[in-house]
């Protein structure tokens, strides 16, 4: 963006806020046509401020900001209404996806396809759908939105496509292996999963039992290699409640 440049009406989600100074706040958004961008929110700390009750997560907001720095300047934010607020295990559920998109998104990266797979998330969680089955989807989503690849459709060796009848090996940053094939040494790390999964996942097809397992695990692999060591909070957060 240039340094005089200025967006309106942009649609946008709040990701994560934190206070600034005295009486304002630095907003991390997640906007349709600019990504996740950093903003400063002058005053939206002050009990009159018009900005004080509008920047929530998981509400959708058309935003107005203008600069070219790193950080901008929100200058308006409107509600647009017609999301429910998230509650109990769905409201963790969303702050999982938001932890994603901050930790594995770069800033100012447009990603409209992964806007719709975030807003369609969260009206499902909204409208109590599987919370399994979504996060899957948005899981699959974001690696492939963010240019992570995943693939999951055919033998990464041999190029054949998967046989839902065997078994595989999936290696990161690879792909799918048949077991039984001459693999050599493999990270530990290493998914072992069933062809069947593998085609459930492509076609996004997850509500078999396994391959909503197989899924989990394997895509639970997969973010915590590209997050690079980076912890999430929030599924700190589902285990300590699961233990409760």
């Amino acid at each position: 963006m240039s340094h005089k440049q200025r967006v309106d009406q942009q649609p946008s989600f709040v990701l994560h806020s934190h206070p600034w100074r005295e009486t304002s706040l630095i907003v991390e958004v997640f906007s349709r046509d600019y990504g996740r961008v950093a903003m400063v929110a002058k005053g939206a700390r002050r009990p009159m401020s018009a900005l004080r009750g509008v920047l929530m997560a998981f509400q959708p907001l058309l935003v107005d900001w203008s600069g070219g720095g790193e950080v901008k300047t929100l200058v308006r934010a409107e509600w647009q209404g017609g999301q429910p607020l998230l509650t109990g295990r769905a409201l963790l559920c969303g702050y999982y996806l938001n932890e994603l998109l901050v930790k594995l998104s770069a800033r100012e990266d447009p990603h409209p396809g992964l806007f719709e797979a975030y807003s369609e998330a969260l009206c499902q969680l909204a409208g109590g759908q599987s919370q399994g089955v979504l996060l899957r989807r948005f899981e699959l989503a974001l690696l492939r939105e963010l240019g992570y690849g995943v693939l999951l459709d055919h033998d990464a060796r041999s190029g054949e496509p998967v046989d839902p009848a065997r078994r595989y090996l999936y290696i990161i940053e690879e792909g799918p292996i048949a077991l039984g094939a001459d693999i050599g040494s493999v990270d530990p790390d290493c998914q072992i999963i069933s062809g069947q999964t593998l085609l459930d996942m492509a076609a996004g097809v997850l509500e078999r039992p396994e391959t909503l397992a197989q899924s989990k695990s394997l895509l639970r692999a997969l973010i915590n290699h590209y997050l690079g060591g980076q912890s999430l909070q929030s599924r700190r957060v589902f285990t300590e409640l699961q233990l409760l």
